[in-house]
């Protein structure tokens, strides 16, 4: 008998076209379609488990073993490391992780950089890897406000469409990384659920080549 598989499905537009992924593979489970408030679904007969958490926090989940597998921004994978497997590009939810500034900055690498973000790691990263000195300022708000207001030199975010970055008379510099949605397991879990993981990876694998074909 096959091992029941929890899965953290991240909440909002995402985390339902995930699940349509999971659906179109064979792992559907009816009552999630339902309009209700509850979050947790599960289909015995399929042997999964759906939970619907905070994007922020599925890597938590997964890490700690109350998931088995997740789906997770790569922007939090790169931001709070956690000790988990990542088995597969999504490719949903594509964006990248920039560097924005006025349209008119020049840095100066004589002084030090001032730099606004909700992801001070990444920031930290990146700019340690150019070997600048810079000054990390953590927000949790409209990050574009403080470079427009003199809080920040530049910004570090994640940048979908732009629009918000010339609504304010800011634009991108350089790109960080890319972002997009991966697919991710508990090490413990994989190790024990091998087979079952493995299914999922390889139906969901199929599903974004084929998906790929089709924007050919």
């Amino acid at each position: 008998m096959s091992k029941m598989i929890n899965v953290a499905l991240p909440k909002g537009r995402l985390g339902k076209k995930v699940y349509d992924m999971f659906e179109a593979a064979g792992y559907e489970c009816p009552e999630i379609r339902e309009d209700n408030r509850k979050l947790i679904f599960e289909n015995q007969e399929k042997g999964i488990r759906y939970f619907w958490v905070k994007p922020s926090d599925v890597t938590i989940y997964v890490e700690r073993g109350a998931a088995d597998v997740g789906i997770a921004g790569k922007d939090i994978l790169l931001e709070y490391e956690p000790d988990v497997y990542e088995l597969l590009d999504l490719e949903m939810g594509k964006c990248r992780m920039a560097v924005a500034a006025p349209r008119d900055y020049r840095d100066n690498p004589e002084r030090t950089l001032h730099v606004a973000t909700k992801f001070p790691n990444i920031a930290r990263d990146y700019y340690a890897r150019e070997n600048r000195d810079i000054d990390i300022i953590n927000l949790h708000g409209s990050i574009e406000l403080a470079p427009v207001v003199g809080l920040s030199d530049v910004i570090v975010d994640i940048v979908e469409t732009g629009k918000t970055l010339k609504e304010n008379d800011l634009e991108v510099f350089e790109t960080v990384a890319p972002i997009s949605a991966r697919f991710i397991a508990n090490k413990a879990s994989f190790r024990f659920k091998t087979k079952e993981i493995e299914a999922i990876q390889s139906a969901l694998s199929a599903s974004v080549a084929a998906r790929r074909g089709g924007r050919k």
